[in-house]
């Protein structure tokens, strides 16, 4: 039996297309330093056909990993964080979970590129993302397990469970109304 991290395919095509938009808000981060490194904006578009029906699953989970190596070529924790949340959203077509990875490391990017404003930023960024759910899309995520209470997947009790990382998929969790209801 699949995890219920993982989500049905058509439910993890509606959520990476919001993963996208996720990650693409902080995407100028990643491109400020290392501006001809296209791997982040390449699985952000891959995100988004993947969504619209033009990719496959099984070819997206080979490649999911590709945006996450655009962090090594960079400095700034900031940018960094834009990579990796490029390559979460990337990372929809295997688990509908990694939505909400993306949405937190475009907080934490959005928080770390804001010093001496960075709760405020991140807040901010995680209400952006919450105003700009579709109906469709907040449905899909509420199906998804609280953070910590199902190992089998990214929402287990691993990187982002933890940290900043784990506090943004609370609050968006939270913003979904899955704190009070579970």
């Amino acid at each position: 039996m699949a995890s219920a991290q993982t989500l049905s395919e058509p439910d993890r095509r509606l959520v990476a297309a919001w993963a996208a938009d996720c990650a693409e808000r902080v995407l100028p981060l990643f491109e400020a330093e290392a501006p001809a490194d296209d791997r982040p904006r390449d699985a952000i578009a891959r995100a988004r056909r993947f969504s619209d029906g033009e990719l496959d699953a099984a070819g997206e989970i080979r490649r999911r990993f590709v945006a996450n190596r655009a962090a090594h070529v960079v400095d700034s924790p900031a940018a960094k964080a834009a990579a990796w949340s490029a390559g979460q959203a990337a990372g929809v077509a295997h688990m509908g979970a990694h939505a909400l990875g993306a949405a937190a490391y475009a907080a934490k990017a959005a928080a770390l590129a804001a010093p001496g404003e960075s709760a405020e930023a991140g807040e901010a960024e995680i209400a952006w993302q919450l105003e700009h759910l579709s109906d469709e899309v907040r449905v899909a995520l509420r199906r998804l397990p609280l953070l910590g209470a199902d190992p089998s997947g990214p929402l287990g009790v691993g990187l982002l469970a933890s940290g900043a990382l784990g506090a943004n998929i609370r609050a968006i969790q939270s913003g979904l109304g899955l704190a009070a209801s579970r």
